[in-house]
């Protein structure tokens, strides 16, 4: 069969490649821009059908009747924009699909399109849905279908999100990126979504000014897990149930308590442990004995304030520790350091972000690590003595870095 070659004299020529390839082409552009090339020709009326990937934003639109005050809700023209764009697209697969927009508590038209909408692309094989649908009152129901889908691998649900009715039953076999963004009725959601979730690798939680996060994640297969509370409620019991979990960011107000900690194939932490109100039975031991395998540890200045107050127990022996990021910010800091490099035997690399608060009351002990890094640092002559007494127990160092990590 002959080749077909390509008129590169046209002034045209983009409209000689094949249609798949134009499809793809059209995928990278935003989805009202690619869908707007359908008035072009009669050749590209269709074209756009064969984009695999569509993503729709009115997040920031603020709308009003007349009369009424402005809300942030979207618009019939972009009701008009998601509809036409999907009955065109007919049953054509779909690689991503994006959502992004507020609903009105009180319109329930809105709602039934958000679901309609969903339903379609679940219907289409779609691989990859992000849901960042916002509504300030009230729920919003999603389609059954979502928590039974066969192709999903990536699902982003999220923004203060309410949903109205759980699933009693999950199974999402393929699933293995999971970010949830500020869910109502968390607790529930998260434990009935992993149970479901066969194969998921990477977690991450969002949770922001609401009450009743999820106290308990458990799975069997998340590799990656990102945990980020940020909100004033009365510190509760935290479990960790990841016996395959490498990689750990955690930021959150200080539990009372750690029933379960098993956390046996971590390999980073990142911890920003913070106190909120006045709550002294808090005890982070089983947290810090559950880390205590860790090759790479990052500390924040709370967190430092947090392990020293409150690890009940003392500290554990980290025997695969190599490398440590740490900041404090008073004496405290500074004891619980000289601490960890007594309790970490292989420890080689020490990043510091500063020397605040440090005074030669805190001797460092004798150590083994090579490599120093203090991020911020100045030149004035107090600060030189405080480098040089800090060091008196760095024996072995062969590297130290000022002001550059």
């Amino acid at each position: 069969m002959a080749a077909k070659t390509l008129n590169t004299d046209s002034r045209d020529a983009i409209s000689w490649l094949p249609y798949e390839v134009l499809g793809k082409i059209l995928s990278l552009l935003v989805t009202k821009q690619a869908v707007s090339t359908s008035v072009l020709s009669k050749k590209w009326r269709y074209v756009f059908r064969l984009m695999d990937t569509l993503e729709f934003d009115d997040s920031v639109s603020l709308h009003a009747e007349e009369g009424e005050q402005a809300r942030y809700v979207f618009p019939e023209s972009f009701k008009n924009c998601v509809d036409r764009t999907l009955a065109l697209q007919c049953d054509y697969p779909i690689k991503k699909f994006s959502l992004k927009c507020h609903v009105d508590e009180e319109n329930e038209c809105q709602k039934a399109c958000v679901g309609r909408w969903i339903s379609n692309v679940l219907e289409r094989s779609v691989l990859e849905l992000d849901l960042r649908i916002k509504i300030e009152r009230g729920d919003i129901c999603l389609p059954p279908q979502l928590f039974a889908c066969k192709t999903l691998v990536k699902l982003t649900l999220g923004t203060r999100l309410f949903i109205e009715k759980h699933p009693s039953y999950v199974s999402l076999p393929s699933l293995k990126f999971l970010f949830m963004d500020t869910i109502f009725e968390y607790d529930n959601f998260c434990c009935v979504f992993l149970a479901g979730c066969p194969v998921l690798e990477e977690l991450s939680v969002h949770h922001k000014n609401l009450e009743a996060p999820p106290h308990t994640i458990s799975s069997p297969t998340v590799k990656r897990l990102l945990v980020d509370y940020d909100a004033a409620y009365d510190p509760i019991d935290m479990s960790f149930d990841l016996p395959n979990l490498v990689y750990l960011e955690y930021s959150d107000c200080t539990s009372e308590y750690y029933c379960q900690v098993n956390l046996e194939s971590l390999v980073e932490a990142k911890l920003n442990l913070y106190e909120a109100g006045d709550f002294p039975r808090r005890d982070v031991t089983n947290l810090i004995i559950g880390i205590r395998n860790v090759e790479i540890l990052h500390l924040s200045r709370d967190s430092v304030d947090v392990i020293y107050s409150y690890c009940r127990d003392g500290l554990p022996v980290f025997n695969n520790l190599v490398n440590l990021s740490f900041g404090s910010k008073n004496e405290r800091g500074w004891k619980l350091l000289a601490d960890l490099l007594k309790q970490s035997p292989k420890l080689k690399t020490v990043i510091i972000q500063d020397l605040n608060g440090y005074t030669d009351v805190v001797s460092m002990p004798l150590n083994q690590v090579k490599v120093l890094h203090i991020v911020n640092y100045g030149d004035t002559h107090e600060e030189f003595k405080q480098f040089k007494s800090f060091t008196e127990g760095f024996e072995g160092l062969e590297l130290v870095q000022v002001g550059v990590v």
